[in-house]
């Protein structure tokens, strides 16, 4: 690898102000890029990740946010020091972005090709048909499946990894000297994760360039980065070769955000957390749960009439398509399994394999198209609306997305009473009220968080507010849907042994539906693995992760990042 410096970040310091006060949120930082090399950048949200990197491409919202310390040169030539002209020359052209979210960065009324052919017309003197077969030649080389389809197609009907495609092709039409990827795979099943990890660093090798990777997971960063940076609350916290940080973290806090994942050959009774490695009690004698204990615990679930029985469900949608009239579409194909009070239920699978709708079906707001849903016996596709109603206060949903879930005309006290009061529980709304702090506090929150907004609170915090809104009503069967894909790896570990000790204390039974094999085996007792709506897989979680028997499920086991 050649030492040669490109870009080298010298004590930057950005602050955020308001008329009233002046908020640092970059402390200090410095780092180098040579040439030729991937740097991963890892931290929590909120620590300063993506701030650096709207720095470095003079993208900081200039009304609200400066630098107030510090340099940045690119190739030798301070960027602060350029006219925004000089800057759009290189912005897009020697320093490109990758985006997290492709849909917000990608128009959703141009088609995908010329998009990118954008690119090339702003840089480069190609004429109409040199940039689209150079277009063309992108998508192959980001290996779009159907580059025809791909440059004729709007992003919405494009999957989630063909729109991230779209973005890398668009980053790399004038082959940058230097690519910021920003969380680029944060939203994508982890199979699809792996495809860009790899595509990543081929293009990285074939052109040469320099890549600054930005993500929250250290084992994934592992995989790609020669050097990492390791940030904290807007401070450097670790910086140093990919190996030395792995192998020998020097901070607390790195060796927290190493070990907050899931391990896939140990099964820990909690995860350790940030806060438990700041405060030094996450200690080497966390408590195991042992072969014998888990297959004594089995037994004894096992033993029990099931609490939930699906029977050959289907759920089948038709759309009006051309001259042929109808065409139908199995989302959830002939699938069966029995689910037992007090156990957790892995579902898993890549996005459109089915797992939500499946879940849809048995909370009654899909109707399943064929088959038994039975709970307690009844069968719940027989049942009436009004009976359906009485019901949900026994079966319960976490979202995926707390925000989008909770009004935000109200503040979150007002929403954990509004189900108590709908379903008639407890007498009176001091009471509610009462019931409500006693489970703010439950999972982690404070009395005083009752009267305040949804917009006033962390990802890792608004969850705990939907699992507190969950719980109120007191569930027999909670179906958690993609509940912590969204959330950082050491909140993520919050979340997950919040749910277990809610489990242990409450006798909750749930159906964990997720893409993150680790995760789901680290939760369930059994596992069901999903793939195009029919159950590929069903047993022991442990049995199946350390024995898949099918190819799809190997797949999916050989996608999770390992770290080194």
């Amino acid at each position: 690898m050649s030492q040669e410096i490109l870009l080298s970040v010298q004590d930057l310091c950005v602050s955020f102000f308001s008329k009233k006060e002046e908020n640092k949120v970059l402390h200090n930082i410095s780092f180098d890029i040579y040439s030729n090399e991937i740097l991963g950048v890892v931290g929590e949200s909120g620590s300063g990740k993506s701030v650096a990197s709207l720095a470095i491409l003079g993208l900081l919202p200039q009304k609200i946010a400066r630098i107030s310390q510090g340099n940045i040169l690119y190739n030798g030539t301070s960027l602060s020091s350029l006219s925004e002209k000089a800057y759009r020359k290189i912005r897009g052209n020697e320093i490109a972005m990758i985006f997290q979210e492709p849909m917000s960065s990608l128009n959703p009324s141009m088609k995908c090709g010329k998009q990118v052919g954008e690119i090339l017309a702003l840089h480069t003197t190609l004429s109409k048909s040199e940039i689209k077969t150079e277009v063309l030649s992108l998508f192959e080389k980001v290996k779009l499946p159907d580059p025809k389809r791909a440059y004729t197609s709007y992003p919405h009907q494009l999957s989630g990894g063909q729109k991230q495609r779209i973005m890398i092709a668009m980053a790399i039409a004038c082959k940058p000297k230097l690519l910021i990827a920003d969380e680029p795979t944060t939203a994508l099943d982890v199979t699809v994760q792996k495809e860009i990890i790899s595509l990543l660093k081929a293009l990285q090798q074939e052109y040469k360039m320099s890549v600054l990777f930005i993500s929250h997971d250290l084992s994934l960063v592992s995989e790609i980065a020669d050097h990492v940076l390791v940030m904290y609350q807007g401070r450097m916290i670790e910086y140093g070769e990919t190996n030395a940080i792995f192998n020998n973290p020097q901070e607390d806090y790195t060796k927290a955000l190493i070990n907050a994942r899931p391990t896939l050959d140990v099964r820990f009774k909690t995860l350790p957390t940030i806060s438990d490695y700041l405060k030094d009690t996450h200690g080497d004698d966390r408590e195991v749960i042992t072969t014998a204990q888990r297959e004594q615990q089995h037994k004894e679930l096992y033993s029990k009439p099931p609490l939930l029985e699906v029977v050959n469900v289907e759920k089948t949608y038709f759309s009006n398509v051309g001259w042929f009239g109808k065409t139908e579409f199995k989302a959830v194909n002939d699938v069966s399994f029995q689910l037992f009070e007090g156990e957790t239920l892995g579902l898993v699978g890549e996005s459109g394999c089915g797992k939500s709708t499946l879940g849809n079906t048995i909370l009654r707001l899909d109707q399943a198209s064929k088959g038994q849903i039975l709970y307690k016996g009844q069968d719940l596709t027989q049942l009436s609306d009004t009976e359906i109603r009485s019901l949900r206060k026994e079966i319960q949903l976490i979202f995926q997305d707390p925000f989008a879930s909770l009004n935000p005309r109200l503040t979150v006290g007002k929403a954990i009473m509004e189900p108590m009061k709908v379903h008639g529980l407890y007498a009176s709304d001091t009471e509610r009220k009462e019931k409500v702090i006693e489970l703010l506090e439950r999972v982690g929150l404070e009395a005083s968080h009752f009267d305040r907004y949804p917009h006033e609170f962390s990802g890792g915090q608004r969850q705990r507010i939907g699992i507190a809104r969950t719980i109120a009503l007191q569930p027999k069967l909670i179906i958690c849907d993609e509940s912590v894909s969204a959330l950082d790896i050491s909140v993520q570990a919050q979340v997950l042994n919040l749910l277990n000790e809610l489990k242990e204390k409450f006798g909750f039974t749930y159906i964990f539906i997720s893409h993150d094999l680790a995760v789901v085996k680290y939760m369930s007792d059994q596992l069901l693995v999903m793939n195009e709506g029919k159950i590929e897989e069903s047993g022991d979680a442990d049995q199946i992760y350390n024995h898949p028997e099918k190819a799809y499920t190997k797949k999916l086991i050989q996608a999770i990042p390992k770290g080194m």
